[in-house]
């Protein structure tokens, strides 16, 4: 499968670096860098959870010229980036599926102004992902992955899609309703991420204490009532579930926290602050979330002037 994977960062590196290790044609399309730079050199390494590690030499390109003929395009861009690759695709975009992987609410709809409906799948997974260094991805925590076509019935081509990652060793399952799946992960990373951010403190803290406890309880519960409200029937258990995940990565530093601790840009308005956005719509009262995501964006202010 030709597979184009349009953000370079820690999960895009992870899933183009399995999948060439898997015999996959995949390019990894990203900004100039250090890091695409060293790929292009010396290969991607991949390092396992079990402590070893591969060398893989997936393409690179900077231009986006090289969806043109892929199979599939597989989407890792920051939430606030998902505009300007979808216009990227738009331009060069000639039938391929496009997967979005990404956090965040709203994705797969911005994908669909540019690309045909049709064409976008929506992915969940729960890998762990970190760039160790320019040119090295590590593999921080084995999980699962689904996918489904987000506007159209699932078809042979996203079964093939599924196979192709559970091959890479990415345990990918097709799920008719991939929005419940998508607000699912919102609401697990509306539970750790803006917690972990602020208190500078690993994912295990929020099941280790009863402050961690009532901030985790209470942002997802009240994330699930938006999603009522929305229309969307998550799981009934999914505070229990953002605990087990909170567990099983106890000593990870969430992916907003390593934003905020780098005075990077995080991804709050698609989490957060689109529940908050959407609670206000409907009448729902979020005040955690509405706390949370202020904090959020002031400690992404006192980074950015540190």
């Amino acid at each position: 499968m030709r597979v184009v994977v349009q953000g370079a960062g820690s999960l895009g590196s992870l899933f183009g670096g399995l999948l060439a290790t898997a015999g996959e044609d995949v390019t990894l399309l990203g900004r100039p860098g250090e890091h695409l730079d060293r790929i292009a050199d010396d290969g991607l390494v991949v390092e396992h959870p079990d402590g070893g590690e591969t060398t893989t030499a997936p393409g690179t390109a900077t231009d986006p010229t090289v969806v043109a003929d892929a199979d599939l395009v597989v989407v890792c861009v920051k939430s606030y980036d998902t505009a300007d690759a979808a216009r990227d695709l738009a331009d060069y975009h000639d039938g391929a599926d496009v997967l979005s992987l990404q956090n965040g609410l709203g994705n797969a709809e911005t994908l669909a102004e540019h690309v045909p409906p049709g064409a976008v799948v929506a992915g969940t997974t729960t890998h762990g992902a970190v760039l160790a260094a320019p040119g090295v991805v590590r593999h921080a925590g084995e999980g699962d992955t689904t996918v489904g076509r987000y506007f159209a019935p699932n078809d042979a081509a996203v079964r093939d899609v599924a196979e192709t990652l559970s091959a890479a060793g990415l345990d990918a399952t097709v799920t008719d309703d991939p929005e419940r799946a998508v607000w699912t992960k919102v609401l697990v990373n509306t539970g750790i991420n803006a917690a972990t951010a602020l208190a500078r403190v690993p994912n295990g803290a929020l099941v280790e204490t009863e402050a961690g406890e009532r901030l985790l309880e209470r942002a997802v519960e009240e994330g699930a009532a938006v999603a009522d409200a929305a229309g969307v029937d998550v799981p009934d258990d999914v505070v229990e579930r953002t605990r087990e995940v909170a567990r099983q990565t106890a000593s990870n530093r969430s992916s907003m926290r390593q934003d905020v601790e780098r005075g990077s840009r995080t991804e709050v308005e698609a989490l957060h602050g689109a529940l908050v956005e959407r609670a206000d719509d409907r009448g729902v009262d979020a005040p955690v979330l509405r706390t949370l995501a202020d904090l959020v964006r002031l400690a992404e202010r006192g980074a950015r002037e540190d």
